[in-house]
């Protein structure tokens, strides 16, 4: 008998939760079966056994953590040429190569770097490597089950729901959690025919505080906001500005070519790539007693996703025209939500924006996503009075904010990179010409 153990998933990740096994004790498994669907703070990973053989045990229930070099599944391994060792997960080779295996684990990049694939690939070696022992839901329809995240499917599984009979409330039908936790609500209060036919009301128990455990995403989230509130002296700064000629441009250029419009966080991303040539000291990070300015602009975001919030990077953002910024964004959010985002997409930002306006709100005094020092973002866009010049008039306003860590600037620096990114908002023409 072998032990596999738990590899190691990179990027910093001592520890995951079990999200589904694939395979149960007795069952028959070949080199590179998916045999066990995890969850870590950074993706969900779908991992492949490296021998074959018979599953003899399995450690640990759906729910569990397990740590990092202990074991996972024990597999009695055949006699069989070009198998690898127990518990070592190597860099793929080509799948043609002689012993061996071109598998890696599914949503994260091979050793020497490279992700894993596009989405697409990743689901297309997921549909090859599915082990014969699992039966296929049965489903009202042709095309598969609209789910991707994993903890969607045990959150439906737990609550004894088909998830093909379940509507989905997301793009393209897609089932969220929303959907799963409304069709397992309990029914509330209800009339109910006591023995004389009268009607009366049922009373539910109380079942007490809900307790949600602070794990995966969330619980990276909480270690990092915590480490940045207690790390880092910030300051915010604001500002009211007109956003009507902002608007009234992103509505020609999208007239231009509908086909690949520019969304509005990608103006705000151009106009913060902008205002960092003339502002450095805000795309830098505290190393010691040093302040560390990088060349490049990795561009942080905020997306949020049903497994929490997320910050995916667009790397070189300084390279790209406003357009190919825009597609970039929204690749990674729709990335981000359908959970194929690599860990590398994740990591090394210099900068985050974010677009405050979605959630309805004017504003925020965010908390800098550690280890950089700068975070800008937008509220929502309303009719507001405002004076143009010396009248009265009705314009669409928004707030810029920007908060900022006070040790590598000081306010006159932090304000001059506000207001420049203002003066942008209000007078994007004359902005082409730093373009």
């Amino acid at each position: 008998m072998s032990d596999f153990l738990l590899p190691d998933l990179g990027e910093g990740l001592e520890t995951a939760e079990i999200v589904s096994w694939r395979v149960q004790v007795g069952d028959r498994v070949e080199v590179d079966q998916i045999v066990v669907e995890v969850e870590t703070a950074k993706a969900a990973v779908e991992v492949p056994v490296p021998f074959a053989g018979v599953v003899s045990a399995l450690h640990g229930a759906e729910g569990a953590t397990v740590v990092v070099g202990t074991p996972l599944i024990s597999v009695t391994t055949e006699a069989a040429a070009g198998l690898q060792e127990p518990g070592v997960v190597s860099a793929p080779v080509a799948s043609d190569a002689p012993g061996g295996s071109g598998n890696v684990l599914i949503g994260y990049g091979t050793s020497g770097g490279t992700s894993g694939g596009t989405s697409g690939e990743r689901r297309r070696r997921r549909n090859r490597t599915a082990p014969a022992t699992t039966p296929e839901p049965v489903r009202r329809h042709d095309g598969p089950v609209p789910v991707i995240s994993p903890l969607v499917r045990k959150q439906a599984r737990d609550a004894g729901l088909d998830l093909a009979s379940l509507p989905g409330s997301g793009p393209g039908g897609l089932v969220l959690r929303r959907d799963v936790a409304a069709a397992s609500a309990p029914a509330g209060p209800a009339a109910a025919a006591s023995s004389d036919g009268a009607p009366r009301e049922a009373v539910a128990a109380d079942a007490g505080p809900t307790r949600i455990p602070l794990q995966g995403v969330r619980r990276a989230v909480a270690d990092k906001l915590a480490r940045s509130r207690r790390e880092i002296p910030e300051a915010t700064v604001w500002v009211d500005v007109d956003a009507t000629e902002l608007l009234a441009a992103r509505a020609a250029i999208n007239a231009r070519d509908p086909h690949q419009p520019v969304s509005l966080l990608a103006l705000l991303a151009r106009f913060t790539i902008l205002g960092l040539r003339r502002y450095p000291e805000l795309n830098a990070r505290v190393e010691q007693d040093a302040i560390v300015v990088p060349e490049h602009v990795h561009l942080g975001f905020a997306a949020q996703t049903e497994r929490g919030l997320l910050v995916p990077v667009v790397r070189h953002a300084q390279r790209l025209t406003t357009r190919e910024l825009s597609a970039a964004l929204a690749a990674r959010t729709a990335s981000a939500r359908d959970g194929s985002l690599a860990p590398a997409d994740l990591t090394g930002g210099t900068v985050t924006v974010n677009n405050y306006g979605v959630f309805g709100v004017d504003g925020s005094a965010a908390i800098i996503n550690h280890p950089e020092v700068a975070i800008i973002g937008m509220g929502r866009i309303i009719d507001r009075p405002w004076v143009v010049d010396g009248a009265l008039a009705v314009r669409k306003v928004s707030q810029l904010t920007l908060a900022f860590d006070h040790r590598v600037c000081d306010g006159g620096t932090a304000g001059g990179f506000l207001r420049f990114i203002a003066d942008c908002v209000e007078s994007p023409v004359a902005t082409l010409a730093d373009l």
